[in-house]
């Protein structure tokens, strides 16, 4: 029995890590590397910022990437036996199917272990901590976020376009253009710019040089005599006009840098600790203030800390079912699975602000759904064998 347990486990291990890898590769690339963009882009930031950058990323992503390895591991491990008579083996050995699990099952509650710290105390600390370096570096280095040749939107209300740097701080052909609700105000090129920052007031300065500076005025419609209108909150209508000025030296344009600053106040809910959670729960409700919003996050955290033991145990059976070597179709069933999960995990964030939903307890849908089929799989599956 000893010898089964070491053989099953050295497969199921040996595939995780692999999966592991490949979906945090995946996930970092596809949902999360966007925002190490501008900084693996500009050489004005050191490669150990970069890899910093990237470190502080990694529990982002193993909190998604370890449920779903875990998943395909046991979806391509267990349909492997079946499919090459293995487990046909075991049964004429006198092993039931249950035995022969067993340590698969303990791992799966060692992954959840795991994935526990990472969701409820890991992962959110590595966030922040991401956005804070973020910040810190872009007010030590103004230009390290301005990357030649590329749109810039981390200004509230700004887009910036860069079109060659001449320096650290230097640059030429630079266009600016400034919305206000949704709506484009103002549009400056300047074919010199220098951008220093002023940390005292979190503002990212440009001094333009040989700058157009076109500005959008509204022409009011006049309307024709008649009675008199209630007056409305509404923007006036009309038609948009554009002048423009040129500018040696144009006022400098000051760009508000303070958003990207996480420690002014507390973090988003879905960046917050179990223990901020919970205070921020209690917060809330001493005020009586619906804490609903803080109920799903805290809800979504813990629920999704038995996501590993959830997929273990629905893995293990469908892997049986499937008989297949194929990894592809291991993969494709564990997206799927995947996908059925997470629905439930996004409706109720969806359904925050609707309290009368309980989209607290939505959240726990796919750990019930997947345990309790998967329990009842494995229960007939060994009496299959």
């Amino acid at each position: 029995m000893k010898t089964l347990h070491l053989y099953v486990s050295r497969q199921v291990l040996a595939t995780l890590a692999m999966t592991v890898a490949v979906f945090t590769g995946l996930f970092l690339i596809v949902n999360v590397l966007k925002d190490v963009l501008s900084l693996l882009l500009s050489p004005q930031v050191p490669v150990t910022s970069v890899l910093q950058a990237v470190a502080l990323l990694l529990p982002y992503g193993l909190v998604f990437a370890l449920p779903m390895g875990l998943l395909t591991a046991t979806l391509l491990v267990f349909g492997r036996l079946s499919a090459d008579q293995e487990l046909t083996a075991v049964r004429a050995g006198g092993v039931s199917l249950l035995a022969l699990v067993t340590p698969v099952l303990c791992l799966g509650v060692i992954a959840s272990g795991v994935s526990a710290f990472a969701t409820l105390e890991l992962a959110p600390r590595c966030r922040v901590a991401f956005k804070e370096m973020s910040y810190a570096l872009g007010m030590a280095r103004p230009t390290a976020l301005l990357v030649e040749q590329r749109y810039i939107t981390d200004f509230p209300g700004w887009t910036i376009y860069i079109g060659t740097r001449r320096g650290d701080t230097e640059f030429a052909n630079v266009l600016l253009y400034e919305s206000r609700q949704e709506q484009l105000t103002r549009r400056i090129h300047a074919r010199r710019a220098r951008v220093t920052s002023d940390p005292a007031t979190r503002q990212v300065i440009f001094q333009l040089f040989d700058a157009e500076v076109f500005t959008k005025s509204i022409v009011n419609v006049v309307a024709e005599p008649g009675p008199p209108t209630p007056v409305t909150n509404h923007t006036p209508t009309g038609s948009g006009e554009w002048s423009m000025v040129f500018f040696e030296e144009a006022p400098p344009v000051r760009l508000d840098f303070s958003g990207a600053q996480p420690s002014d106040g507390k973090p988003k809910h879905s960046e917050m600790t179990f223990r901020q959670l919970l205070a921020e729960l209690a917060e809330l409700r001493q005020r009586g203030i619906d804490p609903t919003p803080v109920l799903v996050n805290l809800h979504r955290q813990v629920s999704f800390s038995f996501a590993c033991v959830s997929f273990t145990l629905i893995g293990i059976p469908l892997g049986l079912r499937g008989h297949r070597r194929e990894t592809s179709f291991g993969i494709a069933a564990a997206l799927l699975l995947t996908a059925v999960y997470y629905s439930f995990i996004i409706l109720g964030q969806s359904w925050e602000t609707r309290p009368q939903m309980y989209p607290h307890l939505i959240v726990w849908v796919p750990n019930f759904l997947f345990q309790g089929l998967g329990g009842w799989l494995l229960w007939r599956a060994n009496r299959g064998l």
